[in-house]
């Protein structure tokens, strides 16, 4: 066989190889476990980390206050140094709507050794545990929940005897780039952390998505959160290796009833998106880089471009084995395109997509070594993310 069939071949195999044994992560049917309704309803503090959100809490905060649940609940909103009055229309809005109790604080700018979003839950935590809550909430200011999501992930914590329970919240796609990009993020993202793998118990894989988090405070303060990740990017991911090593059990799956209302319209709001924090998800390593660039070339680029080869050169195997991995990816990708509520005419497409995040990617690590690092609402984080035990 020629270079370019062997090239699709191992495609074909990379192909197989994750349609069943990278955990099923393809499929999109991992969702709040199944639940029963506590004989009493733990106390429950939310905490909101906000910088400059003014054009989004006049979504999110009122889908907090409006927040139906049976036991004692409150919101601790932690403006991080906003200049658009992030703070006081907080206060307005919660006099406003009424609902939940809503406490404001400020802490100021970062001290060193810490990303911004992280000092703003360490003083939001701080101040939540002196209610002494059974559960703390960690969500986004750009999260709208429906009425019924704090009581369901309570229960399903409860149920379930999960130590960390997060839902991965389905992310806005109205304009042309959204619809290709953000489907692709979460598959991707699924992954590198197939779901089944994060909520088996025992297991080694551990994740979650920082827009929606319900944490035991017992298992935060044996994993010393926020404190042990306080360097860290990706603080999801962190957070969720922090709780697993303090012996805590972990669940994370796609929502049904929680959305990001920040819009990504243009494709340089997506590629900022991601970008700013890729090379961080590759600790830094530029090892770690060529190896994913490699990836991603062989698993996503090599299948329509060595059928095309083959159909040009007249390599049958070429051709025969690049379609079929293309075919075996874009079936992969369907469920997905299903739970977003897209056309599956975009699976065909996914290569596209993937090459977009390769050269996102590349960015990444270029601003990295340029000492850009990783930047998000006008503060640059250049130091590597610190170990969550750390």
């Amino acid at each position: 066989m020629s270079a370019v069939a062997w090239i699709a071949v191992g495609s074909l195999v990379a192909w197989v190889w994750l349609l069943l044994g990278q955990g099923f992560f393809w499929r999109t049917d991992q969702r709040l476990p199944r639940r029963a309704a506590p004989a009493r309803w733990p106390s429950v503090a939310i905490v909101v980390p906000a910088r400059d959100e003014a054009d989004m809490l006049p979504v999110s905060l009122p889908s907090l206050l409006a927040q139906d649940y049976a036991g004692h609940a409150e919101i601790f909103l932690v403006d991080d140094c906003s200049k658009d009055g992030t703070g006081d229309l907080a206060r307005e809005l919660s006099v406003r709507c009424g609902g939940l109790p809503v406490t404001v604080v400020s802490p100021g700018e970062p001290e060193p050794g810490w990303t911004g979003k992280l000092w703003a839950l360490r003083h939001g935590i701080a101040l939540a545990r002196s209610r002494d809550p059974e559960y703390l909430l960690l969500t986004d200011a750009d999260i709208a929940h429906e009425p019924d999501s704090l009581r369901k992930l309570v229960a399903a914590a409860g149920s379930g005897g999960f130590d960390l329970v997060s839902q991965m919240a389905r992310l806005r796609v109205e304009s042309v780039w959204e619809r290709l990009v953000v489907p692709a993020f979460v598959y991707f993202f699924s992954q590198l952390y197939p779901f089944r793998w994060v909520n088996r118990a025992g297991t080694r894989t551990a994740a979650a998505a920082g827009g929606c988090v319900l944490l035991r405070t017992e298992a935060a303060v044996r994993a010393r959160v926020p404190e042990s990740i306080r360097q860290a990017v990706i603080d999801d991911v962190s957070l969720a290796r922090a709780v697993q090593r303090g012996g805590g059990r972990i669940w994370l799956g796609l929502a049904e009833r929680v959305d990001s209302v920040r819009p990504y319209p243009r494709l340089n709001d997506l590629w900022r998106m991601v970008s700013r924090s890729a090379y961080a998800q590759l600790r830094h390593n530029p090892l770690v880089l060529l190896g994913t660039v490699l990836g991603l070339a062989v698993i996503y680029l090599a299948p329509p471009a060595t059928l095309a080869a083959g159909l040009l050169g007249g390599d049958p195997p070429a051709a025969w084995a690049g379609g079929v991995a293309w075919a075996v990816m874009a079936g992969t990708y369907m469920p997905m395109l299903g739970y977003y509520r897209q056309s599956l005419w975009l699976a065909p497409l996914l290569p596209f997509t993937a090459l977009l995040y390769l050269l996102m990617t590349v960015d990444s690590a270029i601003q990295h070594y340029r000492g850009r690092g990783a930047a998000w609402k006008g503060r640059t984080y250049a130091r590597p993310e610190a170990a969550p035990d750390q």
